[in-house]
């Protein structure tokens, strides 16, 4: 598992650090009962405070996707799994809702909206 963080982002580390982690459970990189790095070994990979880490275990066991267990370590719990995937349709929903709202002001139909959509998603998502 590959973690990658960015000190010129405008979101905060430990987001960055909880998000890529969210992102691994759900894509299956990381599976029911896989056992996390200690803080200490997981800030000294990536070269952040052990505060940072901790708050990141912190925030994902009680969102449940971490089982922490003192003396023994911090396991993945995929239970909240489809949770964070009803979440990040959500999210979807939303930002395709203003951009029809945007369309629609620009005169855009349905159809020449569909064909941009599938372009793009063909393309991967890049412009």
């Amino acid at each position: 598992m590959k973690i990658l963080i960015s000190n010129q982002s405008d979101v905060p580390l430990y987001q960055q650090i909880e998000d890529q982690l969210k992102d691994a459970i759900l894509r299956q990189e990381l599976k029911q009962g896989d056992l996390l790095p200690s803080i200490r070994t997981f800030a000294n990979e990536l070269r952040v405070s052990v505060l940072t880490v901790r708050r990141v275990y912190d925030d994902l066991e009680k969102e449940g996707f971490v089982l922490s267990q003192v003396g023994i370590g911090t396991f993945v719990n995929v239970g909240n799994a489809e949770l964070l995937r009803d979440s990040r349709r959500r999210q979807v929903e939303e930002k395709m809702a203003d951009l029809i709202q945007t369309a629609k002001t620009l005169d855009i139909t349905k159809e020449e909206l569909w064909q941009m959509l599938e372009i793009l998603y063909e393309e991967g998502g890049r412009t």
